[in-house]
């Protein structure tokens, strides 16, 4: 292998292969994907995100994980939108603790039962 020009660790990265900001994506958003799924439809709606995105097939309603980086290449365009509020409300609070689902908060104690001294 030596004389075959550097290797990979020591190669400098060209434009192709600098870092490119995340693609903003949000729960309910329809995108139009390049390949067409095998029902005809090319619309899919997002309906989890991650470091996989769910996305679930607007003709037929099959689900799929793909991706971030496959999603931002097979990507045309957004059909719609969808809303960033819905998106933030679920995405997990950075150095806060975490809230306790509704059903899941321990029922108060019991108050203590008073004597009537009469």
């Amino acid at each position: 292998m030596a004389g075959h020009g550097s290797d990979t660790l020591t190669r400098r990265m060209t434009d192709r292969h600098a870092a490119r900001p995340a693609l903003e994506i949000f729960l309910g958003d329809v995108v139009r994907l390049r390949r067409r799924h095998p029902c005809g439809a090319t619309d899919w709606l997002v309906d989890r995100l991650g470091a996989d995105i769910g996305l679930r097939c607007q003709g037929c309603g099959r689900h799929v994980l793909i991706e971030r980086r496959v999603l931002e290449r097979r990507l045309v365009s957004f059909v719609t939108r969808g809303d960033p509020a819905v998106t933030a409300a679920l995405r997990p609070m950075s150095g806060r603790a975490t809230p306790v689902p509704a059903h899941e908060t321990p029922a108060p104690a019991p108050a203590p039962a008073v004597e009537d001294e009469t």
